[in-house]
């Protein structure tokens, strides 16, 4: 059963962060950029008061996966889509896609629009065709070892 569809907003006077968990796949790049304002054993987990808003907004675009975002309220500049639209392959994981982006289903409709995706390869994913991380507990090798 693919993850339940929610969003957390986590807002100052200068940004907003919002967090969707079914994007997730716990990277932690987040958490290593800024670990004042995201800290997983913290409630809530994100402090926007813990640092500036510009580094919050740096931190937020790390996020490989779209899980995070960010809205400015202080006039600091929006994320903006890179250019090109590119996919990586990570070794052994999924596939990073950047860019302007439109997933769609089989039928035709909008299943995500984003800047930032996370796409399965392992196959094994409760939230196809999204990553969410399962290819580590399956043990998902893209190579021949």
């Amino acid at each position: 059963m693919p993850p339940k569809e929610i969003r957390k907003e986590y807002s100052n006077d200068s940004i907003t962060v919002v967090w969707e968990p079914k994007y997730c796949i716990h990277s932690t790049k987040c958490l290593r950029a800024l670990p004042g304002v995201f800290d997983f054993n913290a409630r809530p987990w994100i402090s926007v008061d813990a640092a500036a808003a510009d580094d919050i907004a740096n931190a937020v675009s790390q996020c490989p996966s779209g899980a995070l975002h960010f809205e400015r309220h202080d006039g600091g500049p929006a994320e903006e889509p890179q250019p090109e639209m590119t996919v990586t392959e990570r070794p052994n994981g999924p596939l990073y896609v950047r860019g302007k982006i439109r997933v769609l289903s089989a039928e035709g409709d909008v299943l995500r629009e984003d800047t930032r995706m996370v796409l399965c390869r392992c196959g094994q994913s409760a939230n196809k065709p999204f990553c969410d991380g399962t290819h580590t507990r399956v043990g998902f090798r893209t190579d021949d070892n």
